[in-house]
């Protein structure tokens, strides 16, 4: 599935991905390929990103907010709130 990241400043990130755990309002959940279409808000807390791989992910000055896991499948985003539409094998997620 593809997935963006949102925020006011720009696009955090924009790839394809495994999985998307987000912190919804009423509890985590976790979103897989060819997942039914949602959208949901969400409360702070951390969105993980599982992806295949990093070898094509460029995560410069601009793309600070993304934490690296030493699993180097997993990426991290704190967020203080936001919003997540999926539908299509597209995520959005606009994160504050």
């Amino acid at each position: 599935m593809h997935l963006e990241v949102v925020s006011p400043e720009a696009i955090l990130f924009s790839s394809n991905v495994d999985s998307i755990t987000v912190p919804g309002t009423v509890g985590e959940f976790q979103m897989l390929n060819n997942h039914a279409a949602i959208v949901s808000t969400l409360k702070e807390g951390t969105i993980k990103i599982h992806v295949h791989t990093q070898e094509q992910l460029e995560l410069d000055a601009l793309h600070a907010k993304i934490i690296r896991h030493t699993d180097d499948k997993i990426l991290s985003i704190e967020i203080q709130s936001g919003t997540v539409e999926m539908k299509d094998n597209k995520a959005i997620i606009l994160v504050d």
